[in-house]
């Protein structure tokens, strides 16, 4: 089962419809479909689709050869071209009477397989690019590596390049439609424990409860996702020891650059280095308040959800875990995941506000949403707002997330108006975002405003899913 990715495409379709040289560089974190995306754009073409492997580079070679004989010949020849340049060499001269998609996946091994992979790439490329209908497509999960050896200036592939595509995880709208059978709720906990990386959506069933694929998987030491964060650190990075323990510093709470570093015991230029590198992987993620380009209140937040869910529970229930107690894992995890969910609704909200955006129905035209934290001057006080978006000097957005069973009463509100009043805005617009609804007074005081809209989770749903819920939208 195929699903999303529309846009990508879209985009790998007209330019496949120029029908002259293309080369497209698609890169993305390992899990996130890279793969899935390029079988399904070729399934009706013709196309040569080849996965280098971490060996050495008479194993690629061959595997190349043999990936180009298939598609020429229709059978598997053990014959091997002499060198990685004449074997790229042949297929820019099939392309030059046909169109012929060259897909070399996992470049990065190829690449490393063979010093002169790159310098061969390139003289083929600005030898033939003029006549061949060649569509190149070089893809690689080393985000790190696409970035320095293909991407950038110093790369011999450097101004060949015709596109590129960082893959990113799913959307919750994204992520809706794998699971048809999960009530609305169960929806938004599933994304916040598994995110959108496709390949562990996969591994959810809509037909069990939330207990029972949270048991199944991540509870599960036999179970691939057990283990996964730390596997795929080690795949990604050399030191995954301390890395692992930045990360699990990050879930506990610690934010602040001194905070991480005194709780994993390194400099904090140690942990800054590190950092940078979970940054690029896309698990970490680098906050600054809304409007501040640098800032000395900068925090630090874990980038996925699931790595945000594993690192937040597993850890701490690993013992317990491993002796097969999973009910009693379960039953520490449980109490929290409302808590858990907080941010994972504001995240939830904000693509509300762009597909609101994207479609013409925002009040304010905003070019980003942010979360902003700082001081309350009157009350002498550390305050935050969930959401802010400015479309000018003038005019901007400000928002509240609440994920709780009890509706939201008319004191959230009144600190929502306190809070946008700390900025000079000459016309405001309020949003309130709840999962179970408002109170008869919270509902009065957006009349009496007239500036705020009370937006439910059904609403959300609806609007990102496409999917009605009992709790219908009120707008003042």
């Amino acid at each position: 089962m195929f699903i999303g990715r529309e846009r990508e495409l879209e985009s790998l379709n007209r330019l496949y419809l120029s029908d002259r040289f293309e080369f497209v560089v698609v890169y993305g974190r390992r899990r996130v479909g890279k793969t899935a995306l390029l079988s399904h754009f070729i399934k009706t073409r013709k196309s040569i689709y080849f996965m280098g492997v971490e060996s050495n580079e008479k194993q690629n070679l061959e595997n190349f050869s043999r990936s180009i004989m298939e598609t020429v010949n229709g059978i598997s020849a053990r014959t091997s071209f002499l060198s990685f340049q004449d074997a790229l060499e042949y297929v820019f001269r099939l392309s030059e009477n046909e169109r012929i998609i060259l897909v070399i996946d996992e470049y990065p091994y190829v690449a490393r397989s063979s010093g002169s992979f790159a310098s061969s790439l390139q003289l083929l490329i600005d030898k033939y690019k003029d006549h061949s209908r060649m569509m190149l497509i070089l893809c690689g999960s080393s985000m790190s590596y696409m970035e320095d050896q293909v991407l950038a200036y110093k790369s011999p592939l450097y101004g060949r390049r015709t596109a590129q595509m960082k893959i990113l995880p799913f959307d919750f709208e994204e992520t809706c439609r794998y699971f048809g059978n999960f009530a609305g709720e169960d929806k938004a906990v599933i994304y916040g424990i598994a995110g959108g990386t496709p390949q562990y959506l996969l591994q959810m069933n809509d037909q069990l409860s939330i207990e029972e694929n949270v048991k199944n998987t991540f509870l599960n030491p036999t179970s691939a996702m057990f283990e996964e964060p730390e596997n795929l650190l080690k795949q990604e990075v050399r030191e995954p020891a301390l890395y692992n323990a930045i990360i699990t510093a990050v879930a506990g709470g610690a934010s602040r650059m001194s905070e991480i570093s005194a709780k994993v015991g390194e400099s904090s230029n140690v942990c800054s280095a590190y950092l940078k590198n979970l940054i690029a992987l896309g698990l970490i993620e680098k906050e600054t308040p809304y409007g501040e380009k640098a800032s000395r209140r900068s925090i630090y937040i874990i980038a996925d959800n699931m790595f945000r869910f594993w690192y937040r529970f597993i850890p701490e229930n690993n013992s317990i875990i491993a002796r097969g107690a999973t009910d009693l894992a379960w039953r520490h995890i449980e109490p929290h995941l409302s808590d858990y969910m907080g941010k994972i609704f504001e995240e939830i909200c904000r693509q509300y506000l762009w597909k609101l955006l994207l479609t013409g129905r925002a009040p304010v035209e905003f070019t980003e949403l942010g979360r902003w934290w700082g001081t309350d001057p009157s009350l002498h006080i550390q305050t935050e707002i969930d959401i802010m978006g400015e479309q000018d000097r003038d005019t901007a957005l400000f928002g509240e997330c609440k994920w709780t069973n009890e509706k939201v009463g008319r004191g959230v509100l009144e600190t929502l108006v306190r809070r946008s009043r700390l900025f000079h805005y000459t016309r405001t617009v309020l949003y309130l975002f709840a999962k179970s609804g408002f109170t008869k007074g919270c509902a009065e005081l957006a009349a009496e405003l007239g500036n705020v809209s009370l937006i439910t989770y059904g609403d959300i749903l609806e609007t990102l899913c496409g999917e009605k819920e009992a709790i219908a939208t009120e707008h003042f």
